[in-house]
């Protein structure tokens, strides 16, 4: 009797789809969805993380990536970030995201993102999309022509309007209870913050800051930026490069990926707490900022003010609720230093542990 090996093929799971959501943690990515337009030029990916609590929603970003492999690890990871976002801010969503690979500035049509609105409303409500970077409420109005699963549009069109304003509330709030913990005070008064990033909530968030009688120092690599900020606010500091500069808080607020093994060992600061989403290029990096004495707050934790506004469109926006929500980013922190005592960790670890139970429990 003659027997013969059937000889398999080995799977690669270090790339793709699957390869690449396996590393970003034990909780894969339910669906991902890879778009394209020819008449347009549309080249789009939306990846859903989870519905467990609810439809997925993310903001659609618009950017120039280099090429697709790019753009999905930065969907994937973005993805996975609002999961978190959505379960530990307590609203009934899950987590997703979108890509448009291109230059907004050169590539953004009404026809490109109606094409973009009917891919969105073939999932049927798994994913409800809203505004990121490169793109705005008035491009969502045009999205939402094409499908019932937009939201953050233009007042004038039923929706909430820009998010940037509420985010930056929920990013002070953040900042406040961090502060409280660490100097006892949630006054930022007299402390020297960087806002790393002039953007609308970058903007925003100066404006609080200066409010409360903070020192604050700004950077952009956009001079109409930063000279906006300046002539807004005469009082602030002009600096080449924030996370250079000896701070007490470092509030990155453009792309994220700017807290790296080699910024942690350099920054001069006591707290980082800002707007970007993945701010840490590898988790380790909080092991090597808590090591120097430096807290820093989930990204997904302190920006949920924008999320929790689109949130509420879904539930039907009352702007009091939803104000009050936001600011009670301020006691959602507290509560995940508290968590981290108790565990013994980081900030990081606590802010996830407290997302899962609620995931879990769905």
């Amino acid at each position: 009797m003659s027997t013969s090996t059937v000889i398999r093929p080995v799977e690669d799971t270090t790339s793709g789809v699957f390869g690449r959501s396996r590393r970003l943690s034990d909780r894969p990515h339910e669906q991902v969805v890879f778009c394209e337009d020819a008449a347009t030029g549309l080249r789009a990916i939306i990846a859903i993380h989870s519905t467990a609590l609810g439809p997925a929603l993310g903001g659609t970003r618009f950017y120039p990536y280099a090429d697709e492999r790019q753009a999905l690890d930065d969907v994937l990871r973005l993805s996975r970030g609002m999961t978190y976002k959505a379960a530990v801010s307590g609203v009934h969503l899950g987590g997703g995201k979108a890509v448009i690979i291109g230059d907004p500035a050169v590539d953004k049509t009404d026809a490109l993102l109606a094409a973009y609105g009917r891919f969105v409303d073939s999932l049927g409500g798994r994913y409800i999309t809203a505004a990121d970077v490169g793109t705005h409420a008035a491009d969502l109005d045009v999205v939402g022509r094409h499908t019932g699963h937009a939201v953050g549009r233009t007042v004038a069109s039923g929706g909430s309007g820009d998010s940037s304003p509420l985010t930056a509330l929920g990013v002070f709030q953040a900042m406040r209870a961090a502060a409280e913990n660490i100097w006892g005070t949630p006054q930022l008064e007299g402390r020297v913050v960087g806002v790393e990033g002039l953007g609308k909530v970058g903007y925003a968030l100066v404006g609080l800051l200066a409010a409360d009688g903070a020192r604050v120092v700004v950077s952009d690599v956009d001079p109409a930026a930063v000279g906006r900020v300046a002539s807004d606010f005469p009082d602030v500091r002009v600096a080449g490069n924030v996370a250079e500069t000896s701070l007490d808080v470092y509030a990155p607020c453009a792309l994220g990926g700017t807290l790296s093994p080699a910024t942690a060992r350099s920054l001069d600061a006591r707290l980082v707490c800002g707007a970007a989403n993945n701010q840490l290029t590898v988790p380790e990096v909080e092991t090597t900022l808590g090591e120097r004495g430096i807290t820093w707050v989930p990204d997904y934790v302190a920006n949920a003010g924008g999320l929790i506004q689109v949130a509420g469109e879904v539930d039907g926006f009352d702007p009091a609720v939803v104000r009050s929500d936001v600011e009670s980013i301020f006691e959602r922190t507290a509560e995940i230093f508290e968590m981290a005592r108790i565990l013994g960790t980081g900030l990081g670890a606590a802010a996830d542990r407290i997302a899962e139970q609620r995931i879990d429990a769905a």
